[in-house]
């Protein structure tokens, strides 16, 4: 992918200002780090103003001294990453596919926010209930009948998880559950996610425990993509939120089933997961001094509701622990 670039240079000359346009291009690979790949998208973006005299860069930090590894992780795979520079830090099992059970709920809400507007009012199908209650899904107890936004879904599908959030916006965003998921596959295959596969927009395990999958790589790069939507930020950040009663729906209050957000300091999302083959599984993010970290635990012990957060914390503080040159 070519990025183009255009810079206005203006000098004086004999007290004359002359301005000079510089055009060029910027090579950008299928697989560069999605920082990477956000940065040089919101360099192109950024609106046209008066020229400047002068062009400055924010010197680069020094890259982060890599020491140890994080002590006392269990999991099956996970995965640590400098969120600004792309560099991985630690990982174990990197390409290791995987379940990861409701992690599967960025990308479906990636794709709703790609394709918006977010002010869409969408009615809770009759189905949703014995959708919910086949798989055993959590539920963010939506009313059938009720009409709600998609950002508002958005908001009962990533804090409490709701699959019935999920999907009801997937019936309305294919349309349909077979439109919807050839969506997902198809921005996963465009963010460069090639060892991943989606036949749920929930993780729930349909029609097998593993037919859902991917790995520490490809969801740290969703990570970073999800992370880059100011929407998706803000909702996933929330510890809670409360829809009052309106025209159309009932009242409503769905906390963050994340348990990192409000108790690890610094931390800004993502989002959980879990079925009995995935176990616990945690995309997260935290920043501190600076400092934004992004990793990934999939296969946390079955110990208790927390046991990816408390994965996913040893992780962090060994991150944050570490040094620049």
């Amino acid at each position: 992918m070519h990025i183009p670039f255009r810079l206005t240079v203006t000098a004086a000359i004999g007290g004359v200002a002359v301005g000079a346009l510089i055009t060029w291009s910027v090579a950008i690979p299928a697989h560069a780090a999605p920082s990477t790949r956000a940065a040089a998208v919101a360099l192109r973006e950024k609106p046209r103003g008066h020229a400047q005299p002068m062009v400055s860069a924010t010197p680069a930090k020094p890259p982060l001294i890599v020491t140890g590894a994080p002590s006392n992780v269990q999991l099956k795979a996970g995965a640590l990453e400098d969120a600004a520079t792309g560099t991985l830090l630690w990982n174990q099992g990197l390409n290791t596919e995987l379940p990861m059970g409701s992690i599967t709920k960025v990308m479906t809400a990636l794709v709703v926010i790609d394709s918006g507007p977010l002010t869409r009012e969408i009615q809770v199908p009759q189905a949703v209930i014995a959708y919910v209650n086949q798989y055993g899904g959590n539920s963010a107890g939506l009313q059938p009948g009720d009409v709600l936004t998609a950002q508002e879904l958005l908001e009962a599908m990533l804090l409490p998880s709701g699959c019935d959030a999920a999907y009801t916006l997937a019936m309305a965003y294919g349309p349909g559950m077979p439109a919807f998921l050839a969506k997902m596959n198809a921005m996963a295959r465009k963010l460069g996610m090639l060892h991943t596969e989606f036949t749920s927009p929930d993780g729930l395990p349909y029609p097998t425990e593993y037919s859902t999958f991917s790995t520490p790589a490809d969801l740290i790069t969703l990570g970073q993509a999800a992370m880059a939507s100011p929407v998706f930020s803000a909702i996933v950040a929330q510890q809670n939120y409360t829809l009052p009663a309106g025209p159309g729906h009932h009242a409503y209050s769905w906390a963050n089933d994340n348990s990192l957000i409000g108790s690890y300091p610094g931390a800004d999302g993502i989002k959980t997961g879990y079925t009995n083959a995935a176990l616990h599984c945690l995309l997260f993010e935290a920043s501190r001094d600076g400092l934004t970290l992004i990793g990934v635990v999939l296969g946390a012990p079955a110990t208790g509701p927390d046991s990816g957060a408390q994965q996913a914390a040893q992780i962090l503080n060994w991150g944050f622990s570490l040094r620049r040159t």
